[in-house]
């Protein structure tokens, strides 16, 4: 009889080794490594199953009919934008988030709104008991009889309980880390059990037409703990955002076959669960100081949303012989840029002041349209000059200090307009298309095309010494 091979396999991207050592070639992590039995291939025992032969399948034209998949609304406007207009049956969902950011408060909510629309739901926890979830959906006011609840891990145990009814509309496993299969052999939430169990899952999802949500834990870094196969093997990936002294969430779309990927729901945590927030804008700046140097309003996108945001910047001169760059909620690596093309092309004298910028809200930018609303927060708050009230920034930077434009002209300034605001600053070019003048005529904002930061900076400049005329200068 053959002896049973084991093999090493790494908890942080699932690739395979013959032999135990201290850090993964493939990944470069420390100490995640872990032996499990191989049950076939070679070496292993004679009772194996062979491989069987396969059976010629039918090909089909690619230029065939098709239908548009069909969607079940959640009842929830801010859920149903990230997932493309709702769930499509037979879809695998993987929502992660930090601990404690309203994953389960989210899919409770969710849970109650497909029950209360006539769908049957069932809720599978492997964190916490019955009476806790109990606890919660009444707090949240989603007591739904038509929600089944089971405090299980077994995964041959749950697929044995939803084969004795009626297949669910939806069905959460809350979360992939905790269940375990018997088809393997190691411990929960290692490499073999969460891709397992997921298939085993996302099979009876298919096969039943069930809506399938997965929760996943999230790591130090981030990024869904467990194997980025499972990330692979569902239709969506859905991570859940959130600042902890801030009370908003974002939902937001890694990953959608159904879909696109760049749309965001936006929520707002309080004591009856969450909130959707269908005008983030206003969120954004519902705070702010008009009259604070160093704040510029940025019109920015996210998917087909228009968002308006505060970027704060505070420019102080420095004692220290390495001054301090901080950013929150965007790239460091394009702030510095944005520091050297001022430096360059604008003499704007950085080098000896501390720079901090600040996305208000806890928001984070990842879009380059940024640039020109963090250049005037940063020249504002140099020269100790408020910009305009009622003017948005966007547009990228180049290299050379020009400026480009960038897409969803028309979408920006409408909402704007919708906030109250009068003039935008935007790069040359932006209205020289066609949806960019009909954009330009149909909102009332004054548009200023800027073609070079320097335009920008020495607009704010001029306003400065008007305000503050050195002595000696007409």
């Amino acid at each position: 009889m053959a002896k049973p091979r084991s093999q090493f396999i790494c908890q942080n991207c699932g690739s395979v080794s013959n032999r135990w050592s201290g850090k993964c070639d493939a990944c470069g992590e420390w100490n995640t490594l872990v032996e499990e039995n191989v049950s076939s291939g070679v070496g292993a025992s004679p009772s194996a199953a062979k491989a069987r032969r396969g059976h010629a399948v039918e090909l089909v034209a690619l230029s065939g009919e098709t239908d548009d998949a069909p969607r079940i609304l959640s009842g929830i406007a801010e859920l149903d934008r990230v997932t493309g207009g709702g769930f499509v049956p037979g879809s695998a969902l993987l929502v992660g988030g930090d601990p404690g950011i309203g994953k389960s408060t989210l899919l409770t909510q969710t849970a109650a709104a497909l029950a209360r629309q006539g769908h049957s739901v069932v809720y599978v926890s492997g964190e916490e008991a019955v009476a806790q979830v109990r606890l919660r959906a009444r707090r949240l006011n989603a007591i739904e009889p038509d929600i089944g609840l089971a405090a299980e891990t077994n995964v041959e145990n749950i697929l044995a309980t939803l084969e004795a009814g009626k297949p669910p509309a939806l069905l959460i496993a809350d979360s992939i880390q905790t269940l375990w299969t018997d088809q393997a052999d190691s411990a929960p939430g290692t490499v073999t059990q969460v891709r397992s169990s997921a298939q085993a899952l996302i099979r009876y999802a298919k096969k039943h037409g069930t809506v399938l949500i997965l929760v996943g834990h999230v790591t130090k870094d981030g990024q869904i703990a467990g194997p980025r196969v499972v990330e692979h093997m569902v239709d969506g990936v859905l991570y859940f955002e959130g600042e902890g002294g801030h009370h908003f969430r974002i939902l937001r779309t890694v990953k959608n076959r159904f879909g696109p990927t760049d749309e965001i729901g936006v929520f707002e945590m309080s004591d009856g669960g969450l909130r959707q927030v269908a005008n983030p804008s206003e969120l954004f700046l519902g705070e702010r100081n008009e009259k604070a140097p160093g704040a510029a309003v940025f019109a920015g996108m996210e998917g087909t949303r228009p968002v308006l945001v505060e970027i704060q910047a505070l420019v102080a001169p420095s004692t220290l012989g390495t001054p301090r760059r901080a950013v929150i909620g965007w790239d460091s690596a394009r702030l510095s840029m944005v520091l050297a093309v001022l430096e360059a092309h604008c003499g704007v004298r950085l080098g000896q002041h501390d720079v901090y910028l600040n996305v208000a809200g806890g928001y984070r930018i990842s879009e380059p349209a940024a640039d020109l609303a963090v250049a005037a927060a940063l020249v504002s708050s140099l020269a100790g000059m408020p910009l305009p009230a009622q003017s948005v920034y966007f547009g990228e930077i180049s290299l050379s200090g020009a400026t480009r434009a960038v897409s969803h002209t028309p979408s920006r300034l409408k909402e704007a307009e919708k906030l109250g605001f009068g003039r935008a600053l935007v790069p040359k070019g932006s209205l020289s298309r066609d949806e960019g003048k009909a954009a330009a005529r149909s909102t009332a904002l004054e548009v200023l095309e800027i073609s070079e930061l320097t335009d920008l900076a020495g607009r704010i400049l001029a306003n400065a010494r008007k305000k503050h005329p050195v002595p000696g200068e007409e």
